[in-house]
């Protein structure tokens, strides 16, 4: 077993916590508690970033949940998870890849700093109001594509899919889930019912349990 995943409940690493478990490979799962840069020093060995994910293969390391994705279905799933180079919808993919983290995570993230993570004294509601409208505006941009069609792009579910699923995730956290669109909830419930997906969950959990870390996921700690 070469690969190795750090992790938070329900963070970012959800992403290729995810895409592990479609493509059913071997990995070792290590849970932290969040944020690991606040609660356990030791994290920065592993991440001097003391963000999650922090993702090792062999000798590979990174960092951004987006890319881990892309680097992952590039190697294990090509023309199936990843869209190759030579198909029509491959810059398509690579949009919608990365819209999710980039475009779709990064408003919410300041929803949650400014709604639940700073003491009451620091606190900006009319900062996490603006952006949680940032965020829907954006992910209404979805509904008529999937008005069209089940999945994002070529045709069929890819890590662009995990991507922007790990977004709506959030947004569940964040009690958005009642403002998506219908095509968008619809959507959700999908990727909700997938194997791997359910896998994911359980994954975290089992290994959570077992390595004594709490089961409150990182978007409510």
């Amino acid at each position: 077993m070469s690969i190795t995943l750090h992790h938070c409940i329900s963070a970012r690493s959800f992403r290729p916590l995810w895409l592990l478990e479609e493509l059913r490979l071997p990995y070792d799962l290590r849970i932290w508690p969040f944020p690991p840069r606040a609660r356990d020093k030791r994290y920065f060995e592993h991440n001097p970033l003391g963000t999650v994910p922090a993702f090792f293969d062999g000798d590979t390391r990174m960092s951004e949940s987006a890319a881990i994705c892309q680097y992952l279905a590039e190697r294990h799933s090509p023309r199936a998870l990843d869209v190759a180079i030579d198909e029509p919808a491959r810059a398509d993919y690579l949009n919608l890849l990365h819209f999710g983290e980039a475009t779709l995570t990064f408003p919410q993230t300041l929803v949650l700093r400014y709604r639940r993570f700073e003491p009451d004294e620091r606190k900006q509601p009319q900062v996490a109001d603006d952006y949680t409208k940032w965020f829907l505006a954006r992910l209404r941009t979805l509904q008529p594509r999937l008005e069209a069609a089940e999945w994002l792009c070529a045709g069929r579910f890819t890590a662009a899919d995990i991507s922007v699923g790990y977004a709506l995730m959030l947004a569940g956290f964040l009690d958005l889930a009642p403002q998506f669109t219908p095509a968008v909830a619809a959507y959700w419930q999908r990727l909700q019912a997938r194997d791997g997906f359910q896998r994911a969950l359980a994954a975290q959990d089992r290994a959570a349990i077992e390595q004594g870390q709490p089961l409150t996921p990182a978007p409510l700690a």
